[in-house]
């Protein structure tokens, strides 16, 4: 999950949904789990499953290796995807057993080093948006059994993937060592013997695996997360990953179990919310290919990591709002028809949005089109993932439903309707008061940035300084060493 995701020094933009998915894990039988050796799907005895290999495919699943090293229409893990970061793009690598332009000619050594520690064979250094601060805490064993698996059972892809090309001086792989040095916590997963196994598991999942906090971890200004606010909610480019702490208020404590699980597994809770953006890539690519009792371990993990509570917040995101329609008052207005001069949020909402989320938008019957109130996406203290849906759509496949979690985009991309800064700004302003959190407003300029990527971290705003600063850094250090020297000499 890149969500990915993720994310480390370069990470701060939410990644685009996938329409890939991988076939369902059937039910293994009752075994014991350790983090060592997770159990393998069940398979036929009489197809003489490799257990190993079987083992090492559910770890590549958890982990969501398909999602980022998969491009749209391209082979399985031959890389190319493009992760748009605030400080350039980055492809994602080929890491296919060829020997010509993937991993083939890595050791289990090496495919160690690069998976958690971030060193690639030659030596150089990886990004973090290759979670490797997250796959660092896997065991031995998971990484054999991964190597082991993208060895024997991916198809070689002899093309080589894009190669990444930072500005300067983001593309001095070289200064990852300083940052490593700083922030990479490259210790195995220990579990703690004050707590039940299934939380060990599920800290094990989350932490490592699944690398939930790559996403939900606010980062400081050196992009590395803020370990007090470990799950407390992030920005990721336009999107924002919410507070998944045990807060009952900001965060996720007011869930129950079944809720929790239910949006692991399909990304929907009715009168709660849905994913979208990088959540709900991860959950169509890895998390709802989970076992039920690996989903379970994350739950119960989840309920135990310390509560975060958004200063000022009052009201849980799910609690606002309820259902309201200004349709009838609309009826026999005159209204402008042309795109750039229709700027009304409440004709705008009844021409975009109702018929899909109704008129009072209570949404459809059976939710397809979810309500938007008791909604975290319109109750939430930021309108980044509202914004964010209007802007670029929604789209979730879940295994095993009829229809797909769907809706269209509408920013210059659109096959439907392509809206301006002020037409989407108008219909967000239209729900927020409507049915969300009336506090929360958007303006054109919010939306404009939204569409560019979302707010620049530190670094992103500081680049265009680094070399001239560099360089007149160079020059100081040279004119010092100059006036030095001529002061020494007519002192002698």
């Amino acid at each position: 999950m890149m969500r990915r995701f993720l994310l480390g020094l370069t990470l701060a933009a939410g990644l685009p949904l996938a329409a890939r998915a991988l076939p369902p894990v059937p039910p293994a039988p009752p075994v014991t789990l350790t983090p060592d050796r997770p159990a393998a799907p069940a398979a036929s005895t009489a197809a003489k499953p490799d257990a190993r290999l079987e083992r090492g495919r559910y770890l590549a699943i958890a982990a969501d290796c398909m999602a980022c090293h998969t491009a749209a229409g391209g082979k399985p893990y031959a890389g190319g995807y493009a992760i748009d970061s605030p400080l350039g793009t980055i492809y994602a690598t080929n890491i296919t057993p060829s020997k010509k332009g993937g991993i083939g000619h890595y050791t289990e050594a090496d495919f160690a080093r690069a998976l958690r520690a971030g060193v690639r064979a030659d030596g150089s250094h990886l990004y973090p948006a290759m979670p490797y601060t997250s796959y660092a805490q896997l065991t031995d064993g998971d990484v054999g059994d991964l190597y082991y698996y993208f060895m024997q059972a991916v198809q070689p892809v002899d093309e080589p993937a894009r190669q990444t090309t930072l500005p300067f001086p983001f593309n001095v792989r070289l200064s990852m060592l300083g940052w490593n040095t700083l922030f990479l916590d490259n210790k195995r997963f220990v579990p703690d013997p004050a707590k039940s196994a299934q939380i060990n598991r599920g800290a094990y999942l989350a932490e490592g695996l699944a690398h939930c906090s790559a996403c939900h971890t606010p980062r400081n200004a050196l992009m590395a997360e803020i370990g007090s606010q470990t799950l407390a909610g992030a920005s990721l480019g336009s999107w924002h990953a919410p507070n998944i702490t045990s807060d009952k208020v900001s965060g996720i404590g007011a869930w129950t179990d079944a809720e929790l699980t239910a949006y692991l597994k399909t990304g929907h809770v009715e009168g709660k919310g849905q994913a979208a953006g990088g959540m709900a890539e991860a959950i169509q690519n890895s998390l709802q290919f989970l076992r039920d009792d690996d989903v379970a371990a994350i739950v119960a993990w989840l309920r135990t990591v310390p509560p975060v509570r958004v200063p000022g917040q009052t009201k849980a995101a799910f609690s606002h709002g309820s259902a309201a329609s200004e349709e009838a008052a609309l009826r026999g207005m005159a209204g402008a028809t042309e795109r750039h001069s229709l700027n009304s949020g409440a004709v705008l909402f009844s021409g975009y949005c109702a018929s899909c989320h109704s008129a009072s938008g209570a949404g459809s019957t059976g939710q397809s089109y979810p309500a938007l109130f008791n909604n975290t996406a319109t109750g939430g203290n930021t309108p980044a993932n509202l914004v964010s849906a209007i802007l670029f759509g929604v789209e979730r496949k879940i295994e095993g439903e009829e229809h797909e979690a769907f809706m269209p985009r509408f920013d210059q991309r659109s096959y439907v309707q392509p809206l301006t800064d002020e037409q989407i700004a108008s219909i967000a302003n239209y729900v927020l008061k409507q049915y969300g959190n009336p506090d929360v407003s958007v303006t054109p300029a919010y939306v404009a940035q939204a569409r560019s990527g979302g707010e620049k971290p530190v670094l992103a705003r500081a680049q265009p300084f680094m070399l001239p600063g560099g360089i007149a850094g160079i020059l100081l250090l040279i004119a010092l060493f100059v006036w030095l020297r001529r002061r020494r000499q007519r002192n002698v």
